[in-house]
């Protein structure tokens, strides 16, 4: 029975972009737990407490995107060997410094972000409503971390854009 009333040759290409997100994340949850466990310094107590809010967030969104996959009525890819292979975001050492750590993660969440944009475009092209809400709420969110994330790895004396309205 097809309760979604959605065309499954629409609905695959959706599910193929849904499952490397889920291998991205995947991975990006394993580098996160091992960033938690293995940072030094200055930053311990900050980073510490930063990587463990985004590996449990990144946990609930593997879970969320693999249920999706589901809904969709197919299997979602399921071991690390597929996950390792078809993910964009790749395995690195935990033995950096905390910026080359935050500058890892950031990079990870572009890599994440454009993935996210590719399963989106596929979802609406085949009217699948459901993905696309998921996914955007998943973009505001990446979006913000990253943000904070960026303003760690950056000097005081640097400063954003201004507005063309604001005045220093």
């Amino acid at each position: 029975m097809n309760y979604l009333n959605m065309n499954d040759k629409e609905i695959k290409p959706v599910v193929d972009e849904l499952n490397i997100l889920l291998a991205d994340y995947s991975v990006y949850y394993q580098k996160l737990r091992s960033f938690h466990w293995n940072v030094l310094g200055k930053s311990f107590f900050s980073l510490h407490e930063k990587f463990e809010e985004l590996y449990n967030d990144a946990r609930l969104k593997v879970d969320e995107i693999a249920e999706r996959i589901l809904t969709l009525r197919y299997h979602p890819v399921s071991s690390l060997k597929d996950y390792l292979n078809m993910a964009h975001v790749e395995e690195t050492s935990a033995f950096i410094n905390d910026t080359e750590m935050v500058s890892e993660i950031l990079s990870d969440h572009k890599k994440l972000l454009k993935q996210m944009k590719t399963a989106i475009d596929k979802a609406d092209s085949a009217g699948d409503e459901g993905t696309v809400d998921m996914l955007g709420g998943y973009v505001g969110d990446l979006e913000k971390a990253s943000w904070m994330l960026d303003a760690f790895n950056k000097k005081t004396s640097e400063q954003l854009k201004m507005s063309s309205t604001a005045t220093v």
